[in-house]
């Protein structure tokens, strides 16, 4: 580093829309495939850092899948006597020079230059959008289209679906909903929570007339950490138990199985429908412990001139 030049370490929140994106890895190389991690970083170019800014994300997402809050760390490395960015300067920056509108920075903190957001997250929650009473793609309204996976059913068992949940609660070995690729060094997880119920705020995109037929349903599984779609194997054996496909008992037996390969485990549900939620760390967001972060935070407001008086 140069002289009177100072490193700051930032974690960052940013939310974005997954249909457009191989997932919110960054691509390298000459593909045509682009991750949200290509437009974060070339938004924080902009920062003129003197090193390059890379995002360390907490939490990886495959191509079609969303985010309400994900986390990453970076390092910006401003010029000698030029002071760190606040957090509020660097949201405001982050989200001035980002070229994709389906992704935005929601908050971020100046963290200590140890933290890690991948190996710090205390917990990570997933949430997965169900509709039944979708007989054909056509009924469904363009704006839920790639935000939920629609079921030709007109009813869910949620009971069974809750009792086959209380299966996978605690510490496992989850290997039987692991799929292949994975990188982790052990397939035993803790499931903390893994719910099931009607939306609570519904759709506010379904006409009266179809509200009868149409109902969505969201499931939330909360661990500290995943395995490679463990949430979509398990959102899919549910949806088995709720069609009658499969017993509730068998959720146990299939989980007990640890084979990823059975009938009905090697079945993913879509990857439109899943949202990652929140991710939380202690300390951060709230004085009373780790919470989600508002999704309604406050912007520094634009104006002109506002790039050039803060050096980005």
């Amino acid at each position: 580093m140069g002289a009177g030049s100072v490193r700051a370490r930032y974690l960052v929140y940013f939310q974005y829309l997954g249909t457009d994106f191989n997932g919110v890895a960054a691509v390298r190389g000459a593909q045509h495939a682009i991750g949200v991690q290509n437009y974060l970083e070339e938004a924080a170019e902009r920062l003129n850092s003197v090193v390059p800014v890379k995002f360390t994300i907490s939490s990886r997402t495959d191509a079609g899948v969303h985010a309400l809050s994900n986390a990453a760390h970076l390092d910006v490395q401003r010029r000698s006597g030029r002071p760190p960015f606040s957090p509020e300067v660097l949201t405001q920056a982050l989200n001035t020079h980002l070229r994709h509108p389906a992704i935005r920075v929601l908050q971020a903190f100046r963290v200590p230059s140890h933290f890690h957001a991948r190996h710090a997250a205390t917990s990570r929650t997933y949430l997965y959008r169900l509709a039944t009473g979708c007989h054909r793609p056509d009924q469904l309204p363009v704006f839920e289209r790639n935000r939920c996976w629609a079921l030709r059913a007109d009813c869910l068992d949620v009971a069974a679906m809750r009792e086959a949940a209380q299966h996978l609660l605690g510490t496992h070995d989850f290997r039987a909903f692991q799929s292949a690729g994975s990188p982790a060094t052990s397939p035993v997880r803790t499931l903390r929570r893994a719910s099931v119920s009607p939306d609570p705020a519904s759709s506010p995109f379904v006409l009266p007339e179809e509200s009868r037929r149409l109902r969505f349903w969201s499931l939330e599984f909360e661990s500290q950490s995943f395995l490679y779609r463990q949430v979509r194997r398990m959102t899919s054996v549910l949806v088995a138990v709720g069609l009658g496909a499969l017993m509730p008992a068998q959720v146990k037996m299939i989980l007990e199985s640890q084979d990823p390969l059975g009938r009905h485990q090697s079945r993913v549900a879509p990857a439109h429908g899943l949202f990652l939620k929140a991710v939380l760390y202690e300390g951060f967001g709230t004085t009373a412990g780790p919470t989600p972060v508002s999704l309604d935070l406050p912007q520094v407001p634009a104006c002109p001139g506002w790039a050039a008086r803060n050096g980005v």
